[in-house]
This record gives structure tokens, C-alpha cells and sequence, in this order.
């Protein structure tokens, strides 16, 4: 994979950004829409010169934006010695050829950003495929503009990864690629099956932390487990799903697994390509959903995290809410009405370690139907039993006058022919369950 753009011998990559206001859309959304472009652009190594947007009715289907604001533009550009105009939407092969011979220098779309930003942090062998699978299904209907527009060679954003090599032979040799690749990565996916399997011998319930990008789940990750997951604040700053054991404060083990971030306008290839990634996310026992408390535009993000799962079938799992971000927040009263709004959720500061004991609190709740609520005597001679129930249990209330010592638990379905000769049949519920 080669190297980023910005280097000690190279300029960033000048960057012109076009969006376009259309009629379902608000000026606040394109405009919170378009600085979300530019984060991607400055994370993938360019340079943000300028932007325009221009109202329209419905994309133009030659050029997407009108010929008289795409001559404007162009112009701009050109005085600009910009390198490369991204526009904020998908567009057609016809598009991107019609452009670039207009503005005289490359055009990309946000798929084509957001795949290149992909190609950049792909670290695993697995996630290299992943993202190199979703470039050539991309481009594949693009490859005549290449062949006719572009030198493969001039490399820089958009450019980049191992799919970039056969975008330079013809369609065939393609779509043997893409079939090769596909092989390889069901392989990935039993291979991830067998890992997810070996975890389940514990029988410990799973749960998956999604969110969008940016929002702080590798940063709750390590605040929660010491996992040491990369957690920058920049977009995408980890593709490689990592799961660690959680032991929560109720004696309760819970497996937790980071995800890829999600983003509005997710190319539909990333998610197909990332199936076996996001299989983690389909097959928990719960989500929890990470939200940025301090961004302007939470709702929206959060109804974009949505969309993702219910792309792959995971929209109706239960789910625990967390708020995070708490120390950026300056709203008076915002926390208590989203968390009057939203059940199961809680509020918490990653970075900081704030709020953590009410999290684990509200994820043991969740995770209590997995568990049995028993009544045990056990003789006080019986000392390896009951180290055994305090290291697997959530103890509600112990006594240890008499014979025998007696214990209100939770213990794990699994466990409870372990424990069999001791329970009390039918006990009666503690005030503090």
C-alpha cells in the first residue's frame, strides 16, 4: 500500500469541494454535511482551498451541478492550481468524465474519499481485501474514464491501495479479481465463525460497540478494558474490529467488540465488503450504541448509525445508548433530556473515565435476563464452593450465621448444575434484585 500523499518532499494535494443543496436537503445539513467532507479530504492527506454548493431542484445529468456554476468553479479552480475537485455526492461515470475535462484535473465522488481514506488504515490482511474488494467494485464501471482520462501513475487521494494495479488491465482480469477476493474473504468469515465459537464455549454473552466515526468506541474500548485499541480524534481512525473481556463490577463477563465507525452516505460496497467485520455486530447479544453528546448534528448521526444496521439486520437487537463526550458538553440540561428521552442510556466522559460505574451498571441490567436468580445454602466446610460462587456470581445478599451459609445470587444458566446440590427451590426474590 503506498504511502500518504503528504510527504517531506511532496505539497498536500489542493482541494476544491462541491455539494449541492438539492430540495430534500437543508442548508444546515449540506453545510454540516460539507464540513464533514472536508474532514475526510484533510484525512486522506489533501488540503481544503475553498468549497461552493449550488441550489438545486435535481442533480444535472451531465455534470451533476449546472454547466454555468461548473464553469465558475472550474475558473476558480484553475486560478487555485487545485489537484483535485471532490464533490460530497456519488456520481455517474458520465459525470466524472464530462468534469474532469471541464475542471482539467481529477474529480473524485465521497465513495471514492472514503474508500481511498479505507485503503490508507488498513492494517490487517483481512482488512486490506476488505477495502480492496469495495475499490474494484467501485470503479469498475469507471475503468474507460481511467483508461482515457487519467494516468494510473500520477497516484495521490483516490489513487491509492492494492486494488489499484488492476485497475489498469481490462474488465475480465477485474472480475477475476473481485472473484478471487471473495473466496479469500469467505474464508476470513469461517474463520471468524470458528473464533466466535471458541469465545461461546464460555457462554459469556457478547456485546458490540458501534457508533459513528469519531464518536469515542475505541476511546470507551480502552477506558473499559485497557485494550490499548488506536483512538485518535480524527475520522476512521481504526477499521480492525478487536474484542477484549470485560469483567464488570457484578461478577458478570461480558466480551466487548469495536467496530468500524459509521458515517452518512456509507458506500454500499464498504458495507457489502465488510460483511464479515460487521457479522460481529449481527451475531451480539447486545449493542452498544456510542453517540457524541457534543456534536451539533447528533440526531442525524445517530439515525445514519441506523441505517447502517438495518442494512445488515441488526436495527432491532437490544441496545444500550451511551452518551459520550460528557466533558464537552456546556448545554444546560441537554443530558438529562436525552437521557429522559432515550431508555437504556447513560452518559459518560471515555476520555475522562466519568460515568463508567453508571455504565457498567446499566450493561449489567441489560445483560440480567441471561442470568438465574438462585437462593443457596452451602455448609461452611464447602470453602471451595462458595469462592467458586463469589467469582462467577453476582452476590445480592450473603449470611453467614449457622450451619450454613446462606447467599441470594445471579449465576449464569450454564453453571447452575455446578451449583445444583445447593440451590433452594423456589426462593423467594430479593428487595435488591
Amino acid at each position: 500500500m503506498k504511502a500518504l500523499i503528504s510527504t517531506h518532499n511532496r505539497n498536500p494535494e489542493r482541494i476544491f469541494l462541491v455539494g449541492a443543496e438539492l430540495r430534500s436537503r437543508t442548508n444546515l445539513e449540506v453545510r454540516d454535511s460539507m464540513e464533514e467532507l472536508a474532514q475526510l479530504a484533510e484525512t486522506a492527506g489533501g488540503e481544503v482551498i475553498g468549497d461552493g454548493v449550488q441550489k438545486l431542484a435535481v442533480p444535472v445529468a451531465g455534470t451533476y451541478i449546472g454547466s454555468g456554476k461548473a464553469d465558475e468553479f472550474a475558473e476558480y479552480c484553475r486560478q487555485q492550481e487545485v489537484d483535485t475537485v471532490i464533490f460530497d455526492d456519488d456520481l455517474s461515470p458520465a459525470q466524472s468524465r464530462n468534469l474532469e475535462t471541464l475542471f482539467e484535473c481529477k474529480v473524485l465522488d465521497r465513495t471514492s474519499l472514503i474508500l481511498d481514506i479505507f485503503a490508507q488504515r488498513a492494517r490487517t490482511r483481512e482488512g486490506k481485501l476488505q477495502v480492496e474488494l469495495a475499490q474494484l467494485q467501485h470503479l469498475l464501471p469507471r475503468l474507460t474514464r481511467f483508461w482515457s482520462h487519467l494516468s494510473r501513475q500520477k497516484g495521490g487521494i483516490g489513487m491509492r491501495g492494492d486494488g489499484e494495479t488492476q485497475l489498469e488491465t481490462d474488465r475480465r482480469r477485474v472480475q477475476d479479481r473481485i472473484t478471487r477476493i471473495l473466496e479469500e474473504l469467505e474464508v476470513v468469515q469461517r474463520q471468524r465463525g470458528t473464533q466466535r465459537k471458541g469465545r461461546r464455549r464460555h457462554l459469556w454473552p457478547v456485546a458490540s460497540i458501534v457508533g459513528y466515526t469519531n464518536a469515542g468506541k475505541s476511546t470507551l474500548l480502552n477506558a473499559v478494558t485497557g485494550a490499548g485499541v488506536l483512538a485518535e480524534d480524527r475520522l476512521f481512525a481504526t477499521l480492525d474490529p478487536t474484542t477484549r473481556r470485560l469483567r464488570l463490577p457484578s461478577n458478570q463477563n461480558v466480551l466487548l467488540s469495536d467496530t468500524v465507525g459509521f458515517i452518512r452516505k456509507l458506500p454500499h460496497q464498504l458495507v457489502e465488503a465488510f460483511k464479515a467485520t460487521l457479522e460481529e455486530v449481527v451475531t451480539a447479544d447486545l449493542l452498544i450504541h456510542v453517540v457524541d453528546l457534543s456534536h451539533p448534528q447528533m440526531d442525524e448521526q445517530m439515525k445514519a448509525v441506523q441505517l447502517v444496521l438495518a442494512e445488515i439486520g441488526a436495527a432491532e437487537k437490544p441496545t444500550l445508548t451511551v452518551f459520550n463526550k460528557l466533558d464537552r458538553v456546556t448545554q444546560n440540561g441537554l443530558v438529562q433530556r436525552r437521557l429522559s428521552a432515550q431508555p437504556h442510556s447513560v452518559a459518560v466522559s471515555a476520555l475522562r473515565h466519568e460515568g463508567l460505574t453508571t455504565f457498567f451498571e446499566a450493561l449489567g441490567a441489560l445483560l440480567r435476563p441471561v442470568r438465574d436468580f438462585v437462593e443457596l445454602l452451602v455448609p461452611h466446610r464447602e470453602a471451595a464452593a462458595i469462592a467458586r460462587l463469589h467469582a462467577v456470581a453476582q452476590i445480592v445478599e450473603r449470611n453467614y450465621n449457622g450451619e450454613k451459609a446462606r447467599f441470594k445470587a445471579r449465576i449464569p444458566p450454564h453453571l447452575r448444575a455446578e451449583f445444583a446440590p445447593f440451590i433452594i427451590e423456589d426462593p423467594q426474590p430479593a428487595c435488591s434484585a
